[in-house]
């Protein structure tokens, strides 16, 4: 498996296995797959759409590509709210501290790729 097949087989309208979508992410996370490969692979994906499976797979993938926090400290359920960052936002700043004060659990992140910003925090 390259990242070239995979690129073709997904140009190709063709449905990419687990496997597949762990290899490039892993790979491109890890740096052994250059930028223009994965530009390519996005750009397949965007004019050959993913099916539900893969988008299941890609999303569960990604989000365990990282460092992924255990906040099973806290017993009840945990709240997020997504912000696009701090310009702008509005609703984080009000939203945050309020539900936090009736008693919910609230743990907010920033992102790196809001350094223009700072994030939210």
């Amino acid at each position: 498996m390259t990242p070239v097949e995979i690129i073709r087989k997904k140009r190709d309208g063709q449905k990419l296995s687990r496997e597949e979508i762990s290899y490039f992410i892993r790979g491109y996370v890890n740096g052994k797959i250059a930028d223009y490969q994965a530009s390519a692979w996005c750009m397949a994906v965007f004019f050959r759409g993913m099916d539900e499976d893969e988008i299941l797979n890609f999303v569960e993938v990604v989000g365990k590509s990282g460092e992924v926090l255990d906040l099973s400290e806290f017993p009840d359920e945990k709240l997020d709210k997504h912000s696009t960052g701090g310009v702008g936002d509005k609703v984080s700043l009000v939203l945050v501290p309020l539900l936090a004060s009736c008693g919910f659990y609230f743990p907010k992140m920033s992102g790196r790729g809001l350094g223009h910003s700072g994030g939210t925090i």
